[in-house]
């Protein structure tokens, strides 16, 4: 939570949408994005184990961040972000994976070739300084 001071208006949430088949790996980002929010300011965190939720999520409400897994069970990373895309998401991605660092890059490019906005390609687990800044690159994208 951020500290405001008395009659300052309080910024939006960042809302933030993390994506990936694992339960583990979900908790571990919710509670980076809880201990960042200390420092840059409140975020809205959803969460979902399935592509088809986390479309469903997106639909639903607009989210500035999309922090999503390559490697899923219904529907891949990829696939997911081309639906995404096809819907005209207009926030930031962050794309993580186990995968080698080729795979990762390959993605990027393929999800920049859709028109999204990707703030960065990470191996898992990303470390919490690397998410810090990507989700800082969110806030500036976002603006005021």
């Amino acid at each position: 939570m951020s500290t405001q001071e008395p009659g300052a208006a309080a910024a939006s949430p960042l809302r933030v949408l993390l994506l990936d088949d694992d339960p583990f790996m979900l908790a571990l980002l919710e509670d980076m994005l809880d201990d960042l929010s200390e420092r840059l300011g409140s975020v809205d965190v959803a969460s979902a184990t399935s592509a088809k939720a986390a479309l469903a999520l997106v639909g639903q409400a607009p989210r500035d961040l999309l922090v999503c897994d390559l490697s899923m069970p219904d529907m891949d990373g990829i696939e997911f972000l081309r639906l995404v895309a096809e819907g005209h998401y207009q926030g930031a991605v962050v794309l993580l994976s186990g995968m080698d660092a080729g795979v990762l890059r390959a993605a990027e490019r393929l999800a920049m070739a859709q028109g999204l906005a990707i703030l960065g390609a990470c191996r898992k687990p990303v470390a919490p300084a690397a998410l810090g800044e990507l989700v800082a690159q969110a806030l500036a994208r976002r603006g005021p």
